[in-house]
């Protein structure tokens, strides 16, 4: 476990492997095919934190089914400890987990994605084996990483803040916009820098131009990702 691979970047693409997980063995190129997915880890089974997290993940999942988004799980156990943790996960969160988590006590896809905690020497289990940070890839259907997030072990993640995401990148992709600090879909964007002169003032004929670098315009919900909720 010391050899660590070559850190991944915004934009490579997501490794490929095979697994064992809740719902069944998958490829995960194949698991994606022409869906986006976030894939999410977790240090350690039978953890307060990811008890929690888990259970809103489940609890948000029909947003993200909605934009055609996956959600796939991953921790440091076997796929038979993590069933009966998911009956924990229903019970305590009042909802069914129906997205699958990928078994990975050996920590092998853990190392392939640089999920796995170098620093905290706490976040080991009884061997002394690193568990996994709380790591979160946004990847596109062409396989590309669009975003990774990680957060340490006593921190749990914002769902709404991943789903948040997922409509400014897809928002951005379908309406060549970025979208600002603290952007909600419904409020005001920015066109993109590659969009110039006329083509921008054809493409968004209610720009403002608050600096040549700096472009405001309207972009109803209806016309955002998050439109199919």
């Amino acid at each position: 476990m010391t050899d660590r691979p070559a850190p991944l970047r915004l934009g490579t693409v997501a490794p490929d492997f095979d697994a064992e997980t809740t719902t069944g063995p998958i490829n995960f190129h194949q698991f994606i095919g022409d869906k986006w997915v976030v894939l999410f880890s977790h240090p350690e089974d039978y953890t307060p934190v990811c008890t929690t997290e888990l259970g809103a993940f489940a609890k948000l999942e029909p947003e993200f089914t909605k934009r055609g988004v996956k959600l796939i799980g991953l921790s440091a156990n076997t796929v038979e400890s993590h069933g009966g943790w998911i009956k924990d996960i229903n019970e305590i969160s009042g909802t069914t987990l129906r997205f699958p988590i990928i078994g990975d006590k050996s920590r092998e896809i853990a190392l392939k994605y640089d999920m796995i905690d170098h620093q905290d020497a706490t976040n080991v289990d009884s061997k002394g084996i690193a568990f996994t940070i709380r790591s979160v890839f946004i990847i596109d259907p062409k396989k590309a990483i669009r975003t990774i997030l990680s957060y340490p072990a006593s921190t749990g993640r914002n769902t709404a803040e991943v789903l948040r995401i997922v409509d400014s990148l897809q928002t951005g992709d379908a309406n060549r916009v970025t979208t600002p600090i603290n952007w909600i879909p419904g409020d005001d964007v920015i066109v993109h820098p590659s969009v110039k002169g006329e083509e921008a003032e054809k493409l968004f004929p209610k720009m403002n131009v608050v600096k040549p670098y700096l472009r405001f315009t309207p972009l109803p919900k209806e016309k955002t990702s998050a439109a199919v909720a």
